[in-house]
């Protein structure tokens, strides 16, 4: 029995071993993959992060351009060796661009928490400044040397801000700006008129009252962004003077932000907006130290309205958009940052006393003069444009823009002593006037063969109308950064055209 007994538990044993390594071989049920899910809260394009209650979307796209006439994607030949229109000026200038955007939104009880990033990397063609000089059988020849114009690439945070309750931090659009910002229907980036698209960093609070009815205060970083030139004219020298600066940049350290009021009405219709920003010029030093003093502050404003017009009867999604604005010690809301600041256009003249003609313009925020206080700058300007769709795959826009800077009369004084002196103006104080215009007029047309592939030819006219006297003429020292001689030119109206091509791709 005992015999029989070992036999029954050894074979027990046995089966319960060999079957525990047969359990041991089975494969194990893998867990459950967790797909990507459309997320349809936001609208297309939205996926919930995996494990997450979070969506995000990607997007972007690949730009192509050239520009014909000039040596900047940016504002057309109106300053530097674009404007000198001789052989060191660019025939074309051409720039590649990929963007990326990440946009992610998580609804939570405070609303929805969103954040957004747009990154670019640029890669533009350069131009030869002729900074440096060697003689070559007689003759001067000009080259590039470092630091000049060479093609060069260029990472870029476009925006980077987080949205929460009503509020924005971060860097996105300015709150002064319309929709649009300088492009009403263009390509073409120096249009004047108005607030501009590049990015501030910001605190702003919306409020929704809803019906389309929002309004918006905002703090925002004035460092480059809203500041032009606070010019001390004490500094003028020729070589600033010939390029329209009329002093010594004496811009000191940030002392407030901006302060942006904003109010919106979207509608069926179109969209209204009326924007209001002050703007505190805080200036350096007299001299070249802190021991010679320095001027007040003094607090400049701005003033925009916009209004959107949609679905204009001439066809459908045909749309007219326009906006004007009033400045006053806060140009760079009138003449926003893609445009120049400075102005020195070159062309012919009729005058047998002049070697060329030249038109000679700068814009600020104020100036001054040593042991003076700040005397703030005017200015106002508008910008608009017509969309009309010939069918779904193609349409034009006719655009223009105007910006006009005025100086008061004790800043003439100072800018014209400084002119009358150094550059020689035949006509003396009494035919100087730094007062100016500048406007831009131009067609776009837009072909899109499938969805999100566009090829566009923006056609653009900059016009330069200065108010020094009609037939006056300076004197100006060699330039040789530019090839231009030492010699008389006749201060005149200039203009200039360029042909801006692009194809974009965008996801």
């Amino acid at each position: 029995m005992k015999m029989v007994k070992s036999i029954l538990l050894g074979s027990a044993a046995g089966l319960i071993a060999a079957s525990g390594a047969q359990a041991a071989d089975l494969p194990v049920k893998a867990k459950a993959i967790e797909y990507v899910k459309i997320c349809s809260l936001y609208g297309a394009g939205f996926y919930y992060i995996p494990g997450t209650d979070t969506c995000i979307k990607l997007g972007g796209y690949i730009r192509a351009e050239t520009v014909l006439g000039s040596n900047s994607i940016y504002s057309g030949t109106v300053s530097g060796v674009g404007a000198a229109h001789n052989r060191l000026s660019n025939y074309y200038t051409s720039r590649s661009r990929a963007d990326f955007t990440i946009d992610t939104r998580t609804a939570t009880e405070y609303g929805v928490v969103r954040t957004f990033a747009d990154l670019a990397f640029t890669w533009t063609a350069g131009g030869y400044t002729g900074a440096g000089t060697s003689t070559v059988n007689g003759a001067t020849a000009y080259t590039t040397s470092p630091g000049s114009q060479i093609a060069g690439g260029a990472l870029t945070v476009y925006y980077a801000f987080i949205q929460f309750a009503g509020f924005t931090l971060g860097r996105a659009q300015s709150q002064f700006s319309s929709p649009w910002t300088n492009y009403p229907g263009n390509n073409f980036d120096g249009l004047p008129g108005g607030g501009g698209w590049e990015a501030v960093n910001q605190f702003a609070y919306t409020a929704d009252f809803g019906q389309g009815i929002t309004a918006t205060f905002s703090a925002e970083d004035q460092v480059i962004r809203n500041t032009t030139n606070i010019w001390n004219v004490s500094g003028a020298t020729a070589a600033g003077l010939v390029t329209g600066t009329y002093g010594a940049n004496d811009i000191g350290g940030s002392r407030s932000p901006d302060l942006i009021a904003m109010l919106r009405v979207d509608q069926a219709w179109g969209l209204f907006q009326a924007s209001v920003a002050a703007h505190d010029n805080h200036a350096s030093y007299y001299g070249v130290d802190e021991t010679t003093g320095h001027p007040g502050d003094k607090w400049g404003w701005a003033g925009q309205l916009a209004l959107s017009i949609k679905n204009v009867p001439t066809g459908p999604g045909d749309t007219i958009n326009l906006q004007g604005v009033y400045t006053t010690g806060a140009t760079g809301y009138n003449f926003q940052q893609y445009t120049s600041y400075t102005y020195a256009m070159y062309g012919g003249s009729a005058s047998p006393a002049a070697y060329q003609s030249v038109g000679l313009a700068g814009l600020s925020d104020s100036v001054f003069v040593a042991g003076s206080g700040q005397q703030l700058t005017t200015s106002y300007g508008f910008n608009g444009a017509y969309t009309h769709n010939w069918d779904p795959r193609w349409n034009t826009a006719i655009y223009g823009g105007l910006g006009s800077v005025r100086y008061n009369n004790t800043a003439k004084g100072y800018i014209c002593g400084a002119f009358v002196a150094t550059l020689a103006l035949s006509s003396g104080v009494a035919g100087c006037n730094p007062d100016f215009n500048y406007g831009v007029v131009g067609a776009i047309t837009r072909w899109s063969p499938v969805r999100n592939l566009t090829f566009s030819a923006d056609l653009a006219y900059q016009m330069l109308d200065q108010k020094y006297a009609g037939g006056s003429t300076v004197t100006l020292p060699v330039q040789s950064g530019i090839a231009k001689p030492g010699a008389t030119y006749e201060l005149k109206d200039q203009n200039s055209l360029t042909l801006l091509l692009r194809a974009q791709r965008s996801w």
